[in-house]
């Protein structure tokens, strides 16, 4: 790490240090944030077969099934089956189990957008270093009044580069997670549509 930071123009230098800090915070939330989202598709078939045990009157075996669940679309479950088996009518049903669908949707798609941000920022940000590389490396030619050679002033240039890599290499990743697990919260947002939805009607039906 000290012979690549050598390499960098002082000019430089600050860019890819903030591009160091957003490798390393991005690289963070790709690991939490892909540690919370593998549970969250999982797990319909035993939801189908709670909605089919509580339709058939087994309803506490039913709520007591929902509630060891890990995928969000269990806990939203949970709730409307808590909301039936209390007597509540279908609308107020739909009304909180809406509302708690949004909360979930909203936890797992939390430092999304901070994701987001830092593929679109981390490009920019290496394309400043490297214009400001570039000034470095030309002031310095014009101080050699002719002087230098064009080696001197490929080296600068090379040098200069170094930032557009960094910031390419920190947004990359940072685009393709954000986009993958984007796709994934909405596949979680379709399990708790299809869960509640299923229940909702078959209760309505009966």
């Amino acid at each position: 790490m000290g012979g690549i930071l050598a390499q960098v123009p002082a000019a430089s230098l600050p860019v890819i240090i903030v591009l160091m800090c957003l490798s390393v915070l991005s690289l963070t939330l790709i690991v939490a944030k892909t540690l919370q989202l593998m549970p969250t598709t999982r797990g319909a078939k035993v939801r189908d077969g709670i909605i089919d045990s509580y339709l058939a009157g087994n309803r506490d075996a039913a709520i007591r099934a929902a509630a060891l669940g890990k995928a969000p679309a269990d806990r939203v479950l949970l709730t409307a089956l808590q909301g039936l088996d209390a007597g509540l009518p279908l609308a107020a049903v739909e009304a909180e189990t809406t509302r708690r669908g949004n909360e979930e949707i909203a936890a797992m798609s939390s430092w999304l957008r901070l994701l987001d941000l830092i593929s679109m920022i981390a490009p920019l940000l290496g394309l400043l270093g490297t214009v400001l590389g570039m000034i470095k490396s030309f002031q310095d030619l014009s101080a050699a009044q002719g002087s230098a050679n064009a080696s001197v002033l490929a080296g600068g240039i090379w040098e200069a580069l170094i930032t557009t890599a960094g910031g390419l290499l920190v947004a990359i990743p940072a685009a393709v997670a954000a986009n993958l697990l984007t796709g994934r919260v909405e596949t979680a947002a379709l399990r708790i549509e299809s869960a509640v939805g299923r229940l909702l009607a078959l209760s309505h039906r009966g």
